[in-house]
């Protein structure tokens, strides 16, 4: 397997091959609790701990681990970091935590983290394994951010409400609300809202994509076929 480089992996993970918006794994967390943007830095920022944590551990015991035994053990090693990442949530986030409920447990089955162990990780050294890990963990938690906003402004019209309960009672005056007496839209708080949101997302980046292909195609000089330069030498008498 050819070796990327660091702008490869980077691009890779927050554009190319986004976890939430190409491969589209890790959807019912992302669906389920995007209502806000507090509870989507909470589970994005759990899911990246453990994408970095879990790409290390892989790609150091790459070398040691028989094939009969290989994916047991990246899922223990999996399940290892999501239990420190729940431990340090209701330790210093508790009512989040609560909120976010049995979707940090069940990050243990995101596919996404899986994948990339098994993809990535397993066969890279711990370098570039670690800089995947935190690309694909940003790029999915860009998603959540982007995704959370959006139903919590067209649903609530706010944002950033409950931010203390990430960020202590320093941010308990974050919240924005940009539209005066807005009549709440229940419909893009509930998870219809969610399948919406993430389709329009995955809309928006396919037609930049298709717009950059496109670009990139007038900008190359054109060649005419068959045009041949023809060389002559000697001397013409």
């Amino acid at each position: 397997m050819a070796t990327k480089t660091s702008n490869e992996i980077i691009r890779d993970g927050l554009w190319d091959n986004n976890p939430a918006l190409v491969q589209v794994l890790g959807l019912c967390p992302l669906l389920a609790v995007t209502s806000t943007v507090v509870n989507a830095i909470g589970l994005g920022l759990a899911t990246l701990m453990v994408l970095m944590g879990s790409n290390l551990a892989v790609s150091l015991i790459r070398n040691f681990v028989s094939e009969s035994v290989r994916l047991p053990a990246f899922v223990m090693i999996i399940a290892s970091f999501v239990t420190c990442a729940e431990l340090l949530m209701q330790a210093y986030t508790y009512e989040l935590y609560q909120i976010l409920g049995i979707f940090i447990p069940l990050i243990v089955t995101n596919c996404a983290i899986l994948g990339r162990a098994d993809a990535f990780a397993s066969r890279n050294a711990p370098g570039p394994a670690l800089l995947d890990g935190a690309m694909m963990g940003a790029g999915f938690l860009v998603v959540l951010i982007i995704l959370g906003g959006m139903r919590e402004l067209i649903g609530q019209g706010t944002l950033f409400v409950d931010m203390h309960l990430l960020l202590g009672p320093m941010a308990s005056d974050c919240v924005i609300e940009p539209f005066a007496n807005y009549p709440d839209m229940l419909f893009m708080v509930l998870p219809p809202g969610a399948f919406v949101g993430l389709g329009l997302l995955i809309a928006m980046k396919n037609g930049i994509d298709r717009h950059l292909k496109e670009r990139k195609k007038t900008l190359q000089p054109a060649t005419t076929p068959g045009s041949k330069r023809v060389r002559v030498t000697g001397n013409v008498s």
